[in-house]
């Protein structure tokens, strides 16, 4: 029976450190976002939101074709990276992880959101009232009463992360122990009519997406119903 290769379990490295960094970086990039929506009284506040859930309703493709275009050579983000003494971001793995955070954005910044907006505005007064500063209350009553709300967007990035197909293979190729993640991989296993080297990695794939649906629901029906 065939078994996965060397350069299988490399994609799968690389799977796992691509869905890592950019979860990180979705955290610490979502976090102030999905404050600001939650707190903010702002016209623009529909208009950063619709921005922001972009990805949920636009195909893979045109994202990862605009990523493509600005990130290219004469796109604006391609100059500003080469005149930074970066290089070109496609094609590479600072590439993926600029468009895996950019397509998995709305998964993490949703359920901090969420979350915030169910803590209310009295928790924060009350810190006030014992003479707690703006960074006191968010980092000492904000982010704790919100932890559920961080913990399922952290399992959501990084298992969207893990799943991307149109992005990746948009802005980084297929270049083995680079670019090449499952999802491209299992792509091209079956290009080449390698079935059994497929069902590997997809059944792989289908494991640990039921095991990060199984976690979502078991932590919605502690709380009380919901997914969050």
């Amino acid at each position: 029976m065939p078994s996965l290769t060397s350069a299988d379990w490399s994609a799968v490295w690389l799977t796992f450190k691509l869905a890592t960094v950019s979860t990180v970086i979705l955290l610490l990039v979502g976090t102030p976002i999905a404050w600001w929506l939650a707190r903010t009284r702002s016209q623009w506040k529909g208009v950063v939101g619709a921005v922001v859930a972009l990805p949920l309703v636009l195909p893979p493709t045109v994202i990862g074709f605009y990523l493509l275009v600005a990130m290219g050579p004469e796109g604006p983000v391609g100059r500003l990276t080469e005149a930074l003494g970066i290089g070109l971001l496609p094609f590479s793995f600072a590439g993926l992880v600029v468009g895996s955070v950019i397509y998995s954005l709305p998964f993490v910044v949703q359920p901090v959101h969420n979350a915030f907006e169910a803590i209310g505005r009295r928790p924060l007064e009350v810190a006030a009232t014992l003479r707690a500063g703006p960074w006191d209350s968010f980092f000492a009553v904000a982010l704790p009463l919100a932890r559920p709300g961080f913990v399922t967007a952290t399992i959501l990035g990084f298992a969207h992360t893990v799943g991307e197909f149109g992005v990746v293979l948009m802005i980084g190729g297929n270049i083995p122990d680079s670019t090449r993640v499952v999802s491209v991989a299992i792509y091209d296993h079956v290009e080449a009519l390698e079935y059994a080297e497929a069902h590997w990695l997809s059944a792989g794939m289908l494991v640990f997406s039921f095991l990060v649906l199984l976690a979502l629901y078991g932590r919605g029906r502690q709380a009380g119903g919901g997914l969050g």
